[in-house]
């Protein structure tokens, strides 16, 4: 006499009324379309049980994420998408021309200035002794943290505006002109990307909340130089700080908390 399958021991003959068969050797999957059900509403029921018990306590993060991460990312794609097909944003004229009817002397000077601030001229020198401080003090997750951060947003910046070559307003002649392409704004990325990676790295610290108003503060105010000077479109700047935010806020996300540790 022919002894048995492990299957047909575990489940019966294939022909059994019972209606299973044999995933493997220990466990029979349902076939009829009840039993299917069943199985797939316990198994989604699992899945959540699992995901709200791996989630909890780490809302905070998913705020960081969506805010940080999720949101900017989609306004820059809607922007771009946009800007690719060539068409004009509605804002775009109607701020250009409240900002230079406001025009004075006065402002000019603050606006060239707060516009020089913003540039790489001014930000690089800064981003470099950051990172020098970080080396010193062999702060190594620190060091790619914002060597990639600030260095990696003027980098997509350069790329970004040979991909999308839009071309900078010209409803006035600026006291301030420009010559390269113009999406996304090269002064919002680098600011955005100095304060947003300072703020990260500075998170932990008491002082934070101050850093982060005074870094918002400059950021509007870099932002807003680059519209008042007519070298930048509104939708510019907003892709800019977008595209800057979800590149340090991603990095963060993903290096963790080895950026809270003092040495690596």
């Amino acid at each position: 006499m022919a002894k048995s399958s492990g299957c047909e021991a575990l489940c019966g003959s294939r022909s059994h009324p019972n209606r299973y068969f044999c995933l493997n050797l220990r466990t029979p999957l349902p076939v009829s379309p009840m039993d299917c059900t069943m199985a797939m509403k316990t198994l989604i029921n699992k899945l959540l049980e699992y995901t709200l018990r791996l989630l909890r306590g780490r809302w905070a993060d998913l705020a960081i994420l969506f805010a940080g991460v999720l949101f900017p990312l989609f306004l820059f794609g809607e922007l771009a998408e946009d800007v690719l097909e060539k068409e004009a944003f509605s804002f775009d004229q109607p701020l250009l021309l409240l900002m230079n009817s406001h025009s004075t002397p006065l402002l000019d000077a603050l606006m060239v200035f707060f516009s020089e601030a913003g540039s790489i001229r001014i930000l690089g020198p800064c981003a470099l002794a950051i990172a020098v401080f970080q080396f010193v003090h062999k702060l190594w997750a620190r060091l790619v943290y914002w060597v990639l951060g600030f260095g990696g947003a003027v980098l997509i910046n350069i790329t970004a505006k040979l991909i999308f070559t839009r071309t900078r307003p010209d409803l006035w002649i600026s006291i301030a002109p420009e010559t390269s392409y113009s999406f996304p704004s090269g002064h919002a990325m680098q600011s955005m990307a100095f304060i947003a990676a300072l703020t990260v790295l500075a998170w932990h610290e008491r002082r934070r909340s101050l850093l982060l108003l005074a870094g918002g503060i400059f950021v509007v105010l870099v932002g807003t130089s680059r519209v008042y000077l007519g070298v930048h479109y509104p939708s510019d700047i907003l892709a800019g700080w977008t595209a800057s935010l979800a590149w340090c806020c991603g990095l963060a996300i993903i290096l963790g908390n080895r950026l809270r540790q003092p040495r690596v």
